[in-house]
């Protein structure tokens, strides 16, 4: 049995030593909603601190390879690909898909969702001078492959 628990219930890290290596995948999401004229400017190159996307992408790379020291008890983890994918809605937000892979011993879902929370802060971050009623929203695991736990995908909002 898998817990975080030991046998005198004091919190410790999952041994995960007589687990399967397998190919393990997951994809998270999130939105940050913001103005119209603040989606217009980011999307179209012209905010002054520079590309965003760009920014907010490479903070949820690093953010994802960085899990491990962020979450107390989750493993870390050498994660073989990370993507952050970043794309205007038509409903005047951001939305944010990290995808997380590796062959290991336990799964990627919570370095997909830092990877999705951290982009997501730093859009936050970098447009709050411009735009501080911005709302970082849907926060979610989209789907998980791999691992004893097998195929899990959510379903639609």
């Amino acid at each position: 049995m898998l817990t975080h628990l030991d046998s005198q219930g004091h919190a410790n890290m999952v041994d995960v030593t007589d687990k399967a290596v397998t190919s393990r995948e997951a994809v998270a999401q999130a939105r940050v909603r913001m103005r119209p004229q603040t989606l217009k400017m980011i999307a179209e190159g012209g905010h002054p601190k520079g590309d965003v996307f760009a920014v907010a992408r490479i903070a949820g790379i690093q953010a994802a390879k960085k899990t491990a020291d962020l979450i107390p008890l989750c493993h870390p983890l050498m994660l073989t690909s990370i993507k952050v994918e970043l794309q205007p809605s038509g409903d005047d937000s951001v939305l944010i898909l990290a995808r997380c892979k590796l062959a290991g011993q336990t799964g990627v879902e919570m370095e997909a969702l830092t990877a999705a929370s951290v982009a997501a802060l730093t859009i936050y971050d970098m447009c709050k001078a411009v735009d501080r009623g911005m709302v970082i929203e849907t926060v979610r695991l989209l789907e998980k492959q791999g691992g004893k736990g097998g195929h899990f995908k959510a379903d639609a909002p």
